[in-house]
């Protein structure tokens, strides 16, 4: 597998999809969803959301994180930026595929444009999915394959739209160095021993869990 030069940054994770990233005294969030913590955005630097569904975009935690903080800013796709740009005027970006951007001193880039198909019957939106710092991808709810090598992958792993046959594949084919679970809010802690032994056992890639709150070095 390629390798990339190796990123310090510090990983936190929250409930089911949002996580908090540090380096250099900044933070980042990804998707302050509302099953996420009421708090998760506060202290955030520059917040991204991957799509609109609500276990990943929550108003009221985003504009907690950016009341909070009057520098704060937000990259996201256009179906969550139309909501907030009104509000944060000049502190909302739209991005989408192809795009690259810095926040807060990430550099981000943006890769995947539709949500997973979760039935037929049910129109597929837009999602997008964030490589930070060239080392870290959080698909949101997608099976996204960046087109360059990623250290970090957070995993989707319980979702109405995946199983688990689709999530092994899916480090297989992305070939991190590491995958963390993420999107687990509703996966039971009974089911969670048979989720890391397939998945570690058959994926090709050290795979992890964070509690919610718990951080680890990457």
């Amino acid at each position: 597998m390629s390798t990339v030069n190796p990123v310090h940054l510090t990983l936190t994770k929250k409930t089911h999809s949002c996580i908090r990233l540090e380096k250099d005294g900044r933070t980042l969030v990804i998707d302050p969803g509302g099953l996420s913590e009421e708090d998760a955005a506060v202290g955030a630097d520059a917040m991204l959301v991957t799509h609109e569904h609500f276990d990943h975009f929550d108003e009221g935690r985003l504009r907690a994180g950016m009341e909070a903080n009057p520098a704060a800013e937000i990259w996201t796709l256009r179906s969550v930026a139309d909501q907030l740009s009104a509000a944060f005027p000049g502190r909302v970006h739209t991005v989408g595929h192809g795009d690259t951007f810095s926040a807060a001193g990430f550099d981000v880039q943006v890769h995947g444009e539709l949500h997973a198909v979760i039935h037929p019957d049910i129109p597929r939106i837009t999602n997008i999915g964030f490589l930070v710092d060239g080392s870290l991808f959080h698909p949101g709810d997608a099976l996204t394959v960046p087109d360059q090598p990623v250290e970090t992958l957070l995993l989707p792993v319980m979702a109405p739209w995946n199983k688990i046959s689709e999530v092994i594949d899916y480090v297989r084919e992305v070939k991190p160095r590491r995958a963390i679970d993420i999107h687990d809010a509703l996966l039971a802690d009974l089911a969670r021993p048979v989720y890391d032994n397939q998945i570690g056992s058959l994926g090709g890639a050290d795979h992890g869990r964070l509690t919610p709150g718990d951080s680890t070095g990457l």
